[in-house]
């Protein structure tokens, strides 16, 4: 006993605050669930937070009953507590609160969240961590009413250590979640879909042995289809360690000594089966050490670009895509589960596509994996959307930082073949240099996929123009552009001329425009079904003779949350570009964009 407690006092020392490295493959880990029903109370004065002189309580000298996080109860009738989180209503963990109770939906501020637990290690000295998959937008996590740490981004997984902190008995574990936009965040404040706010994603207790797996990298050598290489990363590792690699169905069971808690790798394979769309192989393999296995499902495949054309295992593809929210539109609720991955994947498939776009932001690991199962190339982003503040050092670590989780969580997924950087951002020096230093933080941190960003194009003396100078650094040109809709003519656009100032693929990563399902007129007239198809038709046409053209991803799979679309009796709240509506009912333009995959599709054989 005496041992367990010196040895939690030791990792109590370095964690108070701070936020760990991220642990990967957490379906596959000893875990506990604390998704289910959790207290809330609503703040917008953050009178939990800070004391009426605006003094956080956490920094006064004495702790005080009135922070929330204390979860304290009045011990009399006379004792004045103004909070009680057992009396206060629930909410659903994992999900946004605006979509549970109507008063919350345009509530942006403070919620706080509480969970009640008990718990039991399942062998002495083990350790134990919280994780979240996502809280939107910054989360501070208390538990027993000790601050583990703090967390910015609303997209991305973080965990923190509690191995000192937990007990066996009523534990109580305090989330502050504030979903306020602000200038410097990354969204900033000006986005054009809705801002779920809330513990969005699952949480979970995960168990682990005193020294594991932090971290690996299981994926084909860049320029050598027959080598898997990469590295396993081990958390609190002391002298030299053996782990060992094991892919049974390509027989191999290699072992390698990590030393100081990390070793790289290179395992020569032969016979691989390819990942790829029409053939989505994934092997299971096994990452082994004295005190822990764990399984992982990971495909193999090659992505690289020569000149115009986008090369999957040496044969030029087109990416027949699609945009994507994370919303379930028909429950007008944030995604969160693989049900509601399911539905979109599948709608996407019938479309035709072979790959989505997972805008603007890294989406629920659910949908990356079934992605990966269902034979779905992947185009991952981070949400530097539109203005952020470019000259800002602590905006640009932000980015940095939510880039570096969702890489770290998704790196063995052979669907994700594109990490985008960006979506429709102001060209400027400080931009430029903004996503200049994300493109090669990307490629420090993985150099076997490519990188992309969501351009725009400009127009002179007729002519649409791309030459933004960012698209010298990235492997696939991408650009958004909504001719028909905010500008130009549908009746010119088939005879477009385009200057293309790169020799890279291109790529059209937004085009579309609204339609309300069941509205119908002439295609003449905007906002009806058969103005949209129309457009989808002429845009196409247009599409087609675009140079170096190799995928397009319209704008967007469903009609989805907007507070920006206030059109009465049309929007109400709905950007309404969907090719499906908010109650499942494909539009006239879905047919359109199908018919036009099968004859991609056709000419890609």
């Amino acid at each position: 006993m005496l041992k367990q407690i010196i040895f939690k006092i030791l990792f109590l020392l370095p964690i108070l605050g701070i936020s760990q490295d991220l642990l990967i493959n957490t379906s596959n880990r000893n875990v506990t669930s604390l998704n289910g029903t959790w207290n809330y109370i609503v703040d917008p004065y953050e009178t939990g937070y800070y004391n009426y002189r605006y003094q956080p309580y956490d920094q006064l000298p004495e702790n005080n009953n009135s922070a929330f996080y204390n979860n304290y109860v009045a011990k009399d009738k006379l004792e004045l507590v103004e909070y009680n989180f057992d009396k206060s209503p629930t909410l659903t963990v994992p999900g946004d609160w605006n979509s549970q109770y109507e008063k919350l939906f345009y509530y942006e501020g403070t919620i706080w969240y509480k969970r009640s637990f008990n718990y039991t290690f399942s062998k002495e000295d083990n350790r134990l961590f919280v994780y979240f998959g996502a809280i939107n937008y910054k989360a501070e996590v208390y538990l027993n009413g000790k601050k583990i740490g703090i967390h910015e981004g609303g997209f991305t997984p973080f965990n923190f250590e509690v191995t000192s902190i937990v007990k066996a008995k009523d534990n109580y574990l305090v989330v502050k979640v504030d979903n306020k936009r602000f200038k410097e965040a990354i969204p900033t404040i000006n986005t054009d879909w809705w801002n779920y706010g809330g513990i969005t994603r699952d949480v979970k207790l995960i168990e682990e042995p005193k020294t594991f797996i932090q971290d690996y990298k299981v994926q084909l050598k860049k320029g050598n289809a027959k080598t898997i290489s990469g590295y396993v990363k081990l958390n609190n590792s002391v002298g030299n360690e053996e782990v060992t690699i094991s892919i049974p169905e390509l027989k191999i069971n290699k072992s390698f000594t990590a030393t100081n808690g990390s070793v790289e790798f290179e395992i020569n394979a032969k016979k691989i089966s390819y990942w790829s769309p029409e053939s989505p192989k994934l092997y299971d393999v096994y990452i082994k050490t004295s005190e822990q296995s764990l399984k992982d499902e990971i495909g193999f495949r090659t992505i690289v670009t020569v000149g115009p054309d986008i090369l999957l295992n040496g044969k030029s593809i087109f990416l027949r895509g699609i945009c994507i929210h994370e919303e379930n539109a028909m429950r007008g609720a944030r995604a969160y589960n693989d049900a509601d991955a399911l539905v979109a994947l599948n709608w996407a498939k019938e479309l035709g596509c072979n790959y989505v776009r997972l805008a603007h932001y890294p989406h629920n690991e659910h949908i990356v994996k079934l992605a990966d199962k269902m034979g779905l190339m992947v185009w991952e982003e981070i949400p530097v959307y539109w203005t952020v503040d470019f000259s800002n050092e602590k905006s640009l670590n932000n980015a940095k930082n939510q880039l570096t989780e969702a890489i770290t969580r998704d790196k063995n997924r052979a669907a994700i073949i594109i990490w985008s950087m960006a979506n429709e951002t102001p060209p400027s020096g400080v931009r430029n240099a903004f996503l200049k230093n994300l493109i090669n933080h990307s490629k420090s941190l993985d150099d076997t996929r490519l990188v992309s960003a969501a351009l725009e194009k400009h127009t002179k003396n007729g002519i649409n123009i791309l030459d933004d100078e960012i698209g010298n650094y990235l492997d696939i040109v991408a650009f958004n552009q909504y001719t028909g809709w905010y500008g130009g003519s549908l009746e010119e656009a088939p005879d477009a001329k385009w200057d293309i100032k790169f020799n890279k693929p291109v790529v059209v990563s937004e085009f579309g425009g609204d339609a309300l399902q069941g509205l119908h007129g002439t295609k003449n007239e905007r906002w009806t079904e058969e103005y949209q198809e129309y457009l989808y038709e002429q845009n196409l046409k247009m599409i087609e003779k675009i140079p170096n053209i190799r995928g397009t991803s319209p704008w967007i799979l469903n009609d989805f949350r907007s507070p920006k679309r206030v059109l009465p009796g049309i929007q109400d709240g709905w950007n309404r570009k969907g090719l499906i509506s908010n109650h499942g009912i494909k539009k006239k333009a879905f047919f359109i964009m199908q018919d036009f995959y099968k004859k991609i599709e056709t000419q890609y054989k």
